[in-house]
């Protein structure tokens, strides 16, 4: 998990709180701080999400490219294998 989620999820979840504080107390500026704070951390929890999915699809290719890569090397061992008894 990406340390923007995990602080994401932190902001997100402070921002809700003290809105809601906001909306019990009257006190308006505290909830507009605290929908800020949401917005944060819900934007943070997308950058991390992101990051996640690069680095996910990054780590799917190279498994991919070393498939390939082991694959040449069994067919080019069967070749030289075929030619030797020859």
């Amino acid at each position: 998990m990406d340390k923007d989620k995990v602080k994401g999820a932190i902001d997100d979840t402070a921002g809700r709180v003290k809105r809601q504080v906001g909306e019990w107390t009257g006190d308006t500026r505290t909830q507009i701080e605290g929908a800020a704070q949401q917005v944060k951390g819900k934007a943070e929890k997308v950058v991390g999400n992101l990051k996640d999915t690069v680095k996910d699809a990054k780590d799917d290719a190279q498994r991919d490219q070393e498939k390939k890569e082991k694959l040449q090397r069994e067919q080019a061992e069967r070749e030289h294998a075929a030619h030797s008894h020859r």
